[in-house]
């Protein structure tokens, strides 16, 4: 693949983003594809550091403004400060991944994955640009794709690899 594919998977607390990006980062894989994942700390907060006998929190506490730890083949980067979602982006595709998985950031322009807990959820997230598709809650109507129940695996893997350009599409959605 020439281009990185961006999709967003988008939806409220306990929607299923999370197990559905992991499934989907592991289809990825064995389909020999690249993959980085941008997922947004929603919880307040920031998210878990490690422990402050490290270093690595040494240098953080001390007013260390980034810090980058290497070694055994992977790498961990710590900044002190959240860039903004575009940077964001960038430094989790330096390695030119040929598929970029965002959990979250909803509002930033993207195509999107919306998971649906109840009928309720829709009525916001409705109102969200780029919209792909639509999995969860048979009860609502809508133009484009709609995926009934995020228990359909099977239906919904079909629909991200034809969105990836991995297979050919002969199923309606």
């Amino acid at each position: 693949m020439d281009v990185v594919k961006t999709l967003h998977v988008v939806g409220f607390k306990n929607s299923g983003k999370t197990t559905l990006v992991a499934r989907w980062v592991r289809l990825l894989k064995e389909k020999s594809l690249t993959v980085a994942v941008l997922k947004h700390h929603g919880h307040g907060g920031k998210p878990e550091m490690p422990d402050t006998k490290t270093d690595t929190m040494q240098f953080l506490t001390n007013g260390a403004d980034a810090t980058l730890v290497a070694g055994g083949g992977a790498a961990q980067l710590i900044l002190n400060e959240e860039p903004d979602f575009e940077t964001l982006k960038r430094m989790v595709s330096l390695g030119k991944p040929d598929v970029l998985l965002i959990e979250g950031y909803k509002k930033e322009f993207g195509d999107k994955v919306i998971l649906l807990r109840n009928q309720e959820d829709w009525v916001p997230l409705s109102e969200l640009q780029g919209r792909q598709l639509v999995i969860g809650c048979p009860e609502i109507e809508m133009d484009g794709p709609h995926i009934h129940s995020r228990e359909e695996t099977e239906l919904i893997d079909k629909w991200f690899l034809e969105w990836i350009g991995e297979e050919d599409g002969d199923e309606a959605f």
